[in-house]
């Protein structure tokens, strides 16, 4: 069975477990509560207005040099996702380059540049030509894994979230709504560290489309205003160490910098 055929089928879905959330509209006032929880949101571009970050998916594997490079076969693996914290965002405003705490029990720890979608609109089983008016707006962003918890989880057949899921590990711009960036087809993508070009690939590689991300996304969850969607990352992931500095690049953004202190 060929992938596009797959696709059509089934899906491979990893997600981390989300306990006592009440289902999105559903509070008709705000309880009591012994503690307050802050809420995350992110800047929007020309405007006051922040949005609101319900859950963060992320797609594996989406370029087909890095499918092979992690030991994979692009032409014959379905899509498959999982998820990160909302507290994973690290917002990273334009034009600075925000530290980043290089995080404890790896010592392997890699950059994955990445387009990322914002979606303003809900639903279940969305059509892929349906899809992208589900989108509010875009952004860049990294999602910073610790490799060596992500392989050594996977190797014992065990959840890999430990390697993906943790504080501050999706570095993100501001987004910018539709109207002013349109949809994103083609397009470079480049991720530097210490001036070196180590990721450089454009959009149009990607092996999921974001409108087929979305459909294929909505078939597993229903989706709400508010989920963010990391949309895959290019070949040449790799390390980085204190004192670091990654520079990445999406065709029509400010660049996004930090440095792993």
């Amino acid at each position: 069975m060929d992938r596009r055929h797959f696709f059509q089928s089934s899906a491979l879905v990893t997600t981390g477990a989300v306990v006592g959330c009440a289902t999105p509209g559903m509070a008709q006032s705000q309880p009591k509560t012994p503690f307050a929880v802050p809420a995350t949101y992110i800047p929007i571009e020309g405007t006051d207005d922040m949005f609101p970050v319900r859950r963060i998916y992320c797609i594996g594997r989406n370029y087909a040099a890095h499918a092979r490079e992690m030991g994979s076969d692009p032409t014959r693996e379905p899509p498959f996702f999982f998820q990160k914290p909302t507290d994973a965002i690290q917002f990273v405003k334009a034009g600075t380059v925000a530290d980043h705490p290089y995080p404890t029990l790896t010592k392997n720890y890699h950059y994955e540049a990445e387009l990322v979608a914002v979606l303003g609109k809900g639903g279940r089983n969305i059509p892929k030509d349906k899809a992208l008016d589900h989108v509010y707006g875009y952004t860049l962003g990294l999602d910073m894994t610790r490799r060596d918890l992500q392989r050594g989880m996977g190797d014992q057949k065990k959840p890999w979230e430990i390697g993906k899921s943790f504080d501050k590990s999706a570095p993100i711009g501001a987004i910018r709504k539709v109207a002013q960036s349109g949809h994103f087809e083609q397009g470079s993508i480049w991720l530097k560290v210490n001036g070196v070009t180590k990721q450089n690939a454009n959009l149009n590689q990607m092996i999921w489309s974001v409108a087929e991300q979305i459909a294929q996304l909505s078939e597993a969850f229903e989706l709400f205003p508010g989920d963010i969607i990391y949309s895959g990352t290019p070949e040449n992931v790799g390390p980085v160490v204190r004192g670091d500095v990654i520079e990445m690049h999406v065709d029509g953004f400010p660049n996004l910098s930090v440095k792993i202190v």
